[in-house]
């Protein structure tokens, strides 16, 4: 599909409503035909993914306007030409692009929609800003735990509407811990056990949070921060829920969240080395772990690793 794209564009960014997010910037060009269109600038490595929804709108198209990327859907990845459109409409599963260099995408949507969702992003992205400023480690390890968590969870074959939840529900998993003492949270040392008792609490403060904001469909991702610290064999917490009581994207957040934890330094730790960290994995796999998502985890690695 071919879709008209403006050629003033790059003239007029700078004047534009910007989203800040980890994976680009998003500039908000205005609207033409009752159509949002906006830029998507991505870096090397930048990607994001959307899943068309009939509900939501009716027009949905990506324009590759410069740069290299690849484009994935149901299981197919391959380049893109310059001036190539996606149409989201005629894809019945998630789609994924992946920036190979600088890139920019040119964004077609129903204006309404696109508009709202816009604005109501540059407030989430506005508190993730937020965790940032009072811990840069957890910030950079929340933006690493959407990503994997998005592409294990691509794997399962799993509600359309999902996407969005497991997105910022996996981006949010440990918002909570803004509400923990930051000598805590940046502490050393091993924590005392009233430390760790106060530590565990992150994950149902952050529910709450969740459950309160002002974006009402975020509160639809209170289960996964509430659940990502939930064990199969029924040992974590803090319900003790375990095997299937546990949601498949709270468990696809647990596995990926010890993997990053494992393979990245802390005040108190050095990373381990990838191997050693799936070992872990193969150890937890039925105990810690959901099997099936260990599996899909690891099968992604392998994927990545071959390209």
């Amino acid at each position: 599909m071919k879709r008209k794209v403006r050629k003033d564009w790059q003239e007029d960014k700078s004047a534009r409503p910007v989203l800040h997010l980890s994976s680009g910037t998003v500039t908000l060009m205005g609207r033409r035909d009752n159509l949002a269109e906006a830029i998507f600038s991505l870096p090397p490595g930048g990607s994001f993914c959307a899943q068309y929804n009939p509900d939501h709108v009716k027009v949905e198209t990506y324009t590759l306007v410069s740069g290299t990327m690849e484009f994935e859907h149901d299981g197919c990845r391959r380049k893109m030409k310059i001036g190539e459109a996606v149409d989201a409409s005629k894809c019945l599963k998630v789609i994924t692009f992946y920036a190979l260099s600088n890139a920019e995408v040119v964004i077609h949507m129903d204006a309404p929609f696109y508009e709202k969702n816009f604005i109501e992003m540059q407030m989430l992205q506005r508190e993730m800003d937020a965790v940032a400023q009072v811990d840069g480690y957890t910030y950079h390890h929340c933006d690493r735990i959407r990503q994997y968590a998005i592409e294990v969870w691509k794997k399962f074959d799993r509600p359309a509407a999902n996407l969005k939840l497991i997105r910022w529900g996996a981006y949010f998993h440990d918002i909570g811990k803004l509400a923990i003492p930051s000598d805590i949270l940046n502490k050393p040392g091993r924590l005392t056990q009233a430390e760790w008792e106060i530590m565990k609490t992150h994950s149902q403060r952050g529910a709450d949070i969740m459950r309160n904001h002002p974006v009402e469909w975020l509160r639809e991702a209170a289960y996964i921060v509430e659940q990502h610290h939930e064990r199969y064999d029924g040992q974590g917490y803090p319900f003790g829920l375990k095997g299937e009581e546990i949601s498949l994207e709270a468990a696809i957040v647990s596995v990926v969240d010890a993997f990053d934890a494992m393979t990245t330094d802390r005040i108190y730790k050095k990373a381990m080395p990838q191997e050693k960290a799936l070992e872990e994995l193969m150890k937890g796999k039925g105990s810690q772990f959901h099997p099936a998502v260990v599996d899909a985890f690891v099968e992604f690695l392998k994927e990545k690793a071959a390209r």
